[in-house]
């Protein structure tokens, strides 16, 4: 129960992979990419004419101490006033312009992790553990979006920066360029240093989170059962050692960082050192001015901020290029293979014939389970919890493949229909359903995108969920799920059954849809899901018998295995399983 760290962990794309991914991404939006480069280079070269207007000023005072004929001062000064506006207006919107570049970019991507991640197989992201997906959804998503909006622009400013102050130290004299040069092996020692060290901590700080998510999900999701097994204190062990994994991955960057500083202070000292001595020298030769040797020292004092910025915004693009690594890691995986040509059921009768499956080698949950549901019919599946009944249900979706047997839909095999046909033919409604944070007819619209207004009242009609829908502030309009109005458990599933009724499946599968209701609700809601079934072939899950004592047929399963099949009264009748689940049932009132 405590579990370790899994090494079926998704997969995570190699930097090269990743650099060709962000080209693919920004192929379609090369103009805009342009503009927003060209606009942040002509905010970086204006920034330049700073440090030479300073040193203009300098040799304008240094002229009028001695008593010679000097210029205007208000010229020199004006035309610092307006590069400071031009160049921070350019900047500012140089960053705006690459910000919604990497937005857009950003927004592509996630867009193609949700679409891989949806039609990969359920046993697949099982053993990452849910913890591994959710923390790239999070975590490396909020990481990536944070370096698109703050560091990705800083590096390119950052970038230009250098490289025009460069040649502005050229244009001064070449011996100023190759004074700031000095510093640039202990610059590049120290980036080569570091990004050496950080990338795979940072890597590891990905991994040891997935982990330290998969634990917390696990402890509490399953903190009935670690109750029931006093297993509180090995899961709060484990949690602590996950904890403290974490934490020691910190303190390893926290402690890289030091150095990191430390090393670029002394690159910065040899720099500015041997740029001032220059300058002196240049003064005294009288081959430089002292404004042109205080321009210099400017331009290389200027350099400290991009410098120590791009390469302190390396911390940053390492954990950003990590966070990437891992969403494009999940982008490649190929989903299973679609049929050549898909065939569709010829209507919504289910068949399963020897279907057995097993979570581990050896450990089988379900035992040649043999089921046979004709069209329209409406079958109950009971049984003490554990008897195997989500398990089989996922294998009728086609949410999960059997380890042996097969499953067929209306005839044909659910391998040869393919997953796009499937998810026309199977609705799957589970206890767990989710509300989708929007207006409540944009949710509605996600099972039937081109329903109108009047169908998707009918469909709210069917599961008697239209009153307390035209209740609402807004009706159909009112904002509902994260940050909207708050629906109760009742009302999320009854939402849920009537996108099963606009999606029209011919086979709908009821998870124990109603569990979670109390037992008024769970009353209201027996009624919408025996509606919502109406026309189409139905299996549901039954977590309160008065559902089965409807249905066409009770199916009652034990260890994996089907013990009973009948009706409500022959099964009652015939004094098994089923009566005595009934009895204890009725006892209980």
């Amino acid at each position: 129960m405590t579990g370790t760290a899994n090494t079926a962990i998704l997969p995570v794309a190699t930097p090269a992979r990743v650099r060709r991914a962000i080209a693919e991404l920004i192929r379609p939006r090369r103009a805009q990419a342009l503009v927003a480069l060209l606009t942040l280079a002509a905010s970086a070269a204006i920034s330049l004419l700073t440090a030479p207007l300073l040193g203009r000023v300098v040799d304008l005072a240094v002229a009028t101490q001695r008593g010679e004929p000097t210029g205007s001062l208000a010229t020199p000064v004006l035309s610092l006033a307006g590069v400071a506006l031009v160049q921070g207006a350019l900047a500012a919107l140089g960053f705006v312009l690459v910000a919604r570049l990497g937005e857009s970019v950003l927004a592509s991507l996630r867009e193609d992790f949700v679409d891989h991640a949806l039609r990969l197989p359920l046993a697949r992201i099982e053993q990452g553990g849910s913890g591994d997906l959710t923390s790239r959804v999070t975590d490396d998503v909020s990481t990536v979006s944070e370096a698109v909006r703050t560091a990705f622009p800083e590096v390119a400013r950052s970038a230009l920066v250098i490289g025009l102050t460069l040649v502005g130290l050229l244009a001064l004299d070449w011996r100023f360029a190759v004074a700031a040069l000095l510093a640039v092996p202990v610059q590049a020692w120290t980036a080569r240093w570091y990004v050496r060290r950080s990338g795979a901590i940072y890597a590891e700080e990905r991994i040891l989170t997935a982990v330290e998510h998969q634990q917390l999900l696990d402890s509490v999701g399953g903190a009935r059962t670690v109750r029931a097994f006093r297993l509180a204190d090995p899961h709060l062990a484990a949690i602590r050692t996950r904890v403290d994994a974490v934490i020691d991955v910190a303190m390893r960057l926290l402690r890289l960082h030091t150095r990191f500083f430390g090393r670029l202070n002394v690159a910065e000292f040899i720099g500015l050192a041997a740029v001032l001595v220059a300058g002196f020298l240049l003064v005294r030769s009288g081959t430089a001015t002292i404004g042109e040797a205080s321009a210099a020292a400017l331009y290389f004092a200027n350099l400290f901020t991009p410098v120590n910025g791009l390469l302190f915004l390396l911390d940053r693009v390492q954990s950003a290029t990590a966070g990437l690594g891992r969403l494009v890691g999940v982008v490649d995986m190929e989903p299973p293979a679609e049929p050549l040509d898909p065939v569709r059921a010829g209507d919504g009768s289910v068949k399963a014939v020897g279907v057995g499956h097993s979570y581990t080698d050896g450990h089988d949950v379900l035992h040649g389970v043999d089921l046979d549901v004709p069209h329209g019919a409406h079958v109950a599946l009971v049984g003490a919890s554990g008897a195997g009944k989500t398990t089989l249900a996922a294998i009728l979706a086609g949410v999960r493949e059997p380890t042996r047997g097969s499953v067929h839909i209306g005839g044909v095999p659910l391998a040869d229909q393919g997953q796009s046909l499937l998810r026309r033919t199977i609705a799957l409604v589970s206890q767990e359903v989710h509300v989708f944070a929007g207006t409540l007819v944009d949710d509605l619209r996600l099972a039937a995108p081109a329903a109108t207004d009047e169908e998707l009242r009918a469909a709210l009609r069917t599961v008697d969920a239209l009153g307390w829908v035209e209740q609402l502030p807004e009706g159909l309009e009112t904002v509902v799920g994260s940050g909207g109005h708050d629906l109760s458990v009742m009302e999320a599933q009854q939402l849920a059954l009537a996108r099963l009724v606009l999606a029209d499946p011919p086979v709908a599968i009821l998870d124990e849809a109603t569990a979670e209701a109390g037992s008024a609700g769970a009353r209201r809601l027996e009624g919408s899901a025996r509606a919502a079934l109406q026309g189409r072939t139905g299996i549901v899950i039954a977590h309160r018998l008065t559902q089965a004592a409807t249905a066409d047929a009770v199916v009652v399963m034990h260890d994996g295995r089907i013990v009973e099949h009948g009706t409500h009264d022959e099964l009652v009748a015939a004094g098994g399983h089923y009566a005595r689940l009934w009895a204890a049932w009725t006892a209980s009132g």
